[in-house]
């Protein structure tokens, strides 16, 4: 298999579509591209191909130009409806970020002469056959967020300097008070899991946190997290009686999660989508880790504050853990999140949280 590696060089005036429909952990990632190229060709125009459960967040991002959306619960029959989408605007070049054999598919379909993906030894499911150039080989034990920045490198953007994820319209000075009235004000937003059952914190630990938040610090606390983590945030409100608690698990739209963790004073949880959207509005992230490696996906700018324990089986990657309970978690104390907790708030203004 050889990579075809040429540097595509933007004249400016360009028609682009990027492709990345997967996770939010990867699309949050992935929107400082559009930041990069508008940076140096503000006259390129940018569309972004995604499924249904993203495109709010899609649709407010201020450097994103168009959005097309793959209605992926009809599956194939969604496929002629997309093809007609995108073959509706001619494309000068395609960005597929998701290599796999469904986003070189969309690359192709694009039409596009110029499709630019992944070297094909990163790429999986023979993504690489449908696009016409690659990105060098990157050694995926490196921050995926970097593996990103490499197709601006070869677009020949300069990719230096702070990043942009272009969600800045969404938190507003009073956001997260419109989104959810009964916030409690400054506060920490604890996410309550992730996708993955064996990145999640033991309900004790949550427990034994929270309680340390209320006593010892002046912020209130914000659960959120998805239906799945109802029960265990209930349980926790019921033990601990207190407005400065507030459970809004399961009971806020994407739009709202992002308001509400980007006026947050620091955000605690799981390596998880919403703890990269936090710290991609600049709100520091206390990340655990358990079966992934920080250095592959700690949230941008908050790689001091990454928890991580040194048991032996960390870093597995498996979403189902062998051992009576994921030991690689329950090793890490709320002694260890506090203190980066501190680290985190330690000269961070209230008034980051709370607008006049």
């Amino acid at each position: 298999m050889t990579a075809k590696r040429q540097s595509i060089y933007l004249k400016g005036r360009e028609s682009m579509l990027i492709i990345l429909m997967g996770s939010l952990g990867d699309l949050v990632r992935a929107f400082c591209l559009p930041g990069l190229i508008k940076r140096e060709h503000p006259g390129v125009h940018i569309s972004w191909l995604v499924e249904p459960r993203w495109q709010d967040l899609v649709a407010h991002h201020q450097q994103i130009d168009a959005m097309l959306v793959f209605n992926r619960p009809r599956g194939l029959r969604a496929l002629p409806a997309l093809r007609r989408m995108l073959r509706k605007r001619p494309f000068d070049i395609t960005l597929d970020l998701q290599r796999h054999f469904k986003s070189g598919l969309f690359s192709l379909l694009s039409g596009s002469p110029r499709r630019l993906g992944f070297h094909p030894r990163n790429a999986k499911e023979f993504n690489w056959v449908f696009n016409s150039t690659h990105i060098p080989y990157f050694d995926e034990d490196n921050a995926k967020l970097a593996h990103y920045l490499q197709f601006a490198a070869a677009l020949g953007i300069d990719t230096t300097g702070p990043l942009d994820f272009g969600l800045g319209a969404i938190v507003g000075p009073s956001s997260a008070e419109k989104a959810r009235p009964d916030l409690p004000c400054p506060y920490v937003a604890v996410v309550m899991g992730s996708s993955w059952v064996t990145k999640n914190w033991h309900e004790e630990g949550y427990r034994q946190l929270v309680a340390h938040i209320l006593k010892h610090l002046p912020l209130g606390i914000a659960l959120v997290g998805d239906n799945s983590q109802m029960p265990l945030a209930r349980r926790i409100c019921a033990e601990i009686d207190t407005d400065r608690l507030v459970d809004l698990t399961g009971r806020t739209s994407l739009t709202e999660l992002t308001a509400i963790l980007g006026r947050a004073m620091a955000g605690i949880g799981p390596d998880s989508g919403p703890g990269h959207l936090a710290a991609a509005l600049g709100t520091p992230y206390v990340a655990l880790f358990g079966p992934t490696p920080p250095g592959r996906v700690v949230p941008y700018g908050c790689e001091h504050l990454a928890v991580v324990t040194d048991t032996e089986c960390a870093a597995c990657y498996r979403k189902q853990c062998p051992l009576p309970e994921c030991t690689c978690m329950r090793a890490i104390t709320p002694d260890m999140v506090i203190d980066k907790l501190e680290k985190a708030l330690d000269g961070r203004p209230a008034s980051a949280a709370c607008p006049n």
